[in-house]
């Protein structure tokens, strides 16, 4: 239980709102949130009041505030993710001597927010701020695999909606579930060229509190290095859990 229920009660209406697709009434708020009516009034009057929310009168709802943007801003200038996720990282390449990479998932594109290139290893596709189809990369599937299956079907809907580098990769959704599910068996994804000819990646998902991913570690390396697969696959995984350890689990 927590200690400070309004605190948690007021927290609860901000995920609330942020998981809406529009502005809702805040009868609707109490109801979903188990909040008493009244105190759902007062609280939403706080935040209105912070401008951490707004109230629509013509329309009798709520929607997020200018605040409540600005925190959103303010992470990405931080750029959290990344500063918890660099030394891991770098001490990841140190032990396995590839290429690792930190990518987030962006509708149907990774998109990747650190490299930590091996010595003497030749530069990547994955540089920073490149983006890829989310179905050819080992970090894009990691991800998805960890995505709700409606919201999977949502991102790909039809064959339209996919992308083939190389001749190679999935091209259907029934393609894609069935990757999805060996990616939920083994624990980590893996795509073997897909991306570039002569190289092969494995990732694995960073979960958040809810086990929703918020972003993947992935290592890249040659072809003719895969006798080092096992031990690449569980140096990712470890990497994986110190991230989410420093993300506060």
């Amino acid at each position: 239980m927590s200690r400070v229920p309004a605190a948690a009660q007021t927290l609860a209406i901000l995920r609330h709102l942020a998981r809406q697709a529009g502005p809702v009434p805040a009868a609707a708020i109490a109801r979903d949130l188990g909040i008493p009516r009244s105190t759902t009034y007062q609280l939403l009057t706080t935040l209105a009041e912070e401008a951490f929310v707004v109230h629509l009168e013509d329309e009798r709802r709520y929607a997020l505030g200018l605040s409540a943007y600005e925190l959103g801003s303010g992470y990405l200038r931080q750029a959290p993710l990344q500063r918890l996720a660099r030394i891991p990282l770098a001490r990841l390449v140190d032990r396995v001597g590839h290429t690792a990479h930190l990518g987030v998932l962006h509708g149907r594109d990774v998109v990747y927010l650190i490299e930590e290139r091996a010595p003497g290893r030749p530069p990547l596709v994955t540089d920073v701020d490149v983006r890829l189809p989310a179905s050819l990369t080992a970090s894009g599937r990691a991800m998805l695999a960890g995505l709700p299956p409606a919201q999977v079907r949502a991102l790909y809907p039809t064959p339209d909606a996919f992308v083939v580098r190389h001749d190679a990769g999935p091209r259907s959704p029934t393609a894609l579930r069935r990757l999805l599910v060996e990616v939920r068996r083994d624990g980590y994804a893996t795509e073997n060229g897909e991306v570039t000819p002569g190289f092969a990646s494995v990732a694995v998902a960073v979960p958040d509190h809810l086990d929703l991913p918020v972003a993947s570690v992935a290592v890249t390396y040659p072809r003719g290095a895969d006798e080092d697969r096992d031990v690449i696959i569980a140096e990712v995984q470890r990497t994986a859990r110190a991230v989410r350890n420093r993300m506060g689990g």
